[in-house]
């Protein structure tokens, strides 16, 4: 082949090769400038996927403070430990690590990080010394979460009432559950951002600005006056060796609830430790046969239906009445007692012989105007409405048990709510137990504002009832251990046999109470004392009205209120025995 044709076709060798190379470039430039210009949003969503992760995160709960701000529950900032199995090379010995070091099963933690998740919790909320522990053990795809762990101030103070919260930030029990959409925080979102090398970066720093914390609330309760029931409530059930207490402090002017006590207590910043049946706000969910205490409620069905005046006087049969194969006994053989004595003397007999006189159907009206059988309304989970039978179906004993307090159920929250409205002049109140909403600046959003009900009885028998309420607590009465000697009271006792699980009344068991007001003329607080069966004795005179008084002498010392009867110096009650 001559040289002119080898040149010819080696030039169009080179001239094949540079335009497949000039096509191949400019392919590859077009592609570029395409994703570069075209698709840079669809990248960089695809780079932020592979470099970005994002994770739901809650806002503080709000603060729970009392009527008087102070803080009841409060939510602090805790590290919890986190993992990306994918970025953990040596899982045996990185779960091991973990376990011995945060005290947890290693078995557990092994199977976490060898799971296909992208993240798994470790251990939530953990103390500065694990989460200084795990860092210095510099693991590679551990990190560390910022969250909220919900902490109660005063341990054991108003546990019941408080409820607490889970792990989460969800409210489980009283309160916290109740009003769990005006405490939670609002839902936001961090995100874990990972270089090049897939390195986490600290996710504590990417925090977003756009999550809250959630409202806060304003309780009536007031703390000191729950330390001073709680104590109270808490001598008398280990006094008594008894199962269990409750009593509840209330505004009778306005329904609000300054204190609600149980025994035994629990502390809800460790609730798993305590048996379930402890977290219970009893006194609202709970039903028991009051006892004596509904005398109370007869007498002011019988002087305000005009059947008859507190000097009408009935004839008590000796101590024992025959009602068909029943008989209704007294504690003492009373012969003619007046509607008075047999409040002051806690007659059963008496009692019956009034709901004969009045009737069925007036006795059970006046019971459903003070609010028995229906629920209160009050603020709080798992209100029971308790039981009171339509009066057409009560037989003669029937009647007449209702009338001394057995074969009606009522709530804790429903006795001291009825009272309150003799002691409010004959009006009924709607018990509530928060005040205020607030949001975090501190500015009230929502308030809560007394609402009256209705009116039950007259001021005049309101006054009638007060008088012989009062003769209860005097020297001869059954309540005579309610006196607090600077302070005039008004009250009765109960004393009710409990049922067995046949439904029969079980021998030896009893629920003993004491319920009242005072000052007589112009009542500040209505107190509610409830002990389960007690052992050694079992009468409300002697088992629960101790504790009314010690909390009525100490709580209307420190709410300044000046004795109406008795004199001498009464003794200035310290605020700072409540962080014992």
């Amino acid at each position: 082949m001559n040289p002119f044709k080898k040149k010819r076709i080696r030039l169009w060798r080179v001239v094949i090769i540079g335009v497949f190379f000039s096509i191949l470039y400019g392919t590859i430039a077009a592609r570029a400038i395409y994703i570069q210009v075209f698709k840079r949003s669809w990248l960089s969503e695809k780079a932020a996927d592979q470099y970005e992760r994002s994770f739901i995160f809650n806002g503080k709960r709000g603060i729970i403070y009392d009527r008087n701000h102070r803080e009841m529950a409060v939510s602090i900032d805790v590290p919890s430990i986190a993992a990306y199995p994918a970025h953990i090379k040596n899982v045996e010995n990185t779960a091991k690590a973990l376990a011995h070091t945060l005290n947890i099963d290693d078995n557990k933690v092994e199977r976490q990080l060898a799971s296909k998740r992208s993240f798994v919790w470790i251990k939530r909320h953990v103390v500065p010394k694990e989460k200084k522990a795990v860092k210095e053990l510099n693991l590679e795809g551990i990190d560390f979460i910022p969250e909220n762990n919900r902490v109660y101030p005063n341990k054991t103070l108003a546990a019941q009432v408080l409820g607490f919260s889970g792990i989460d930030g969800h409210g489980l029990e009283g309160i916290e559950f109740y009003y769990d959409s005006y405490l939670k925080g609002e839902a936001g979102k961090f995100t874990i951002v990972k270089d090049a090398l897939n390195r986490v970066f600290d996710a504590e720093k990417k925090i977003e600005a756009t999550t809250y914390g959630g409202k806060n609330l304003v309780i009536t309760l007031d703390r000191t006056i729950q330390y001073i029931t709680e104590r109270a409530l808490e001598e008398s059930v280990l006094k008594y060796s008894a199962k269990s207490g409750m009593a509840i402090v209330m505004d009778p002017k306005t329904g609000a609830v300054l204190a609600l006590a149980h025994f035994p207590f629990f502390n809800p910043n460790s609730f798993g430790s305590f048996d379930r049946n402890t977290w219970r706000n009893r006194a609202i969910t709970d039903q028991f046969e009051p006892g004596s205490t509904m005398k109370v409620f007869l007498a002011a069905a019988a002087i305000d239906s005009g059947e008859c005046s507190k000097n009408t006087i009935f004839f008590c049969e000796n101590g024992a009445y025959k009602i068909g194969r029943n008989t209704v006994h007294d504690t003492h053989s009373y012969g003619w007692l007046s509607l008075q004595h047999i409040v002051k003397f806690s007659s059963n007999i008496g009692a019956v012989k009034i709901t004969e006189m009045i009737g069925r159907k007036t006795l059970y009206n006046m019971l459903s105007s003070f609010g028995f059988g229906a629920k209160t309304g009050i603020d709080c989970p798992g209100e029971t409405a308790g039981n009171l039978s339509p009066y057409n179906r009560w037989s003669r004993i029937d009647a007449g048990a209702i009338s001394f307090g057995q074969g009606i159920s009522v709530s804790a929250i429903q006795l001291v709510t009825a009272v309150s409205a003799i002691a409010n002049g004959g009006v009924l109140m709607k018990p509530y137990i928060v005040k205020a909403v607030m949001d975090q600046n501190g500015q009230t959003v929502k308030k809560f504002i007394p609402q009256k009900k209705r009116r039950v009885i007259s001021a005049e028998t309101a006054g009638i009832i007060k008088k012989i309420m009062k003769s209860v607590t005097t020297e001869e009465g059954t309540g005579s251990l309610a006196d607090p000697g600077f302070y005039s009271v008004c009250g009765k006792t109960g004393t009710a046999q409990k049922t067995d699980e046949t439904g029969r009344y079980a021998r030896g068991k009893y629920v003993v109470s004491f319920l009242g007001f005072a000052p007589e003329e112009d009542p500040e607080i209505s107190v509610l004392v409830v002990v389960d069966e007690p052992r050694e004795n079992h009468y409300g005179g002697t088992v629960a009205a101790p504790v009314f008084k010690k909390i009525v002498l100490e709580t209307l010392n420190y709410m300044n209120v000046a004795p109406d009867r008795g004199s001498g110096r009464l003794t200035a009650y310290w605020d700072n025995e409540v962080s014992g």
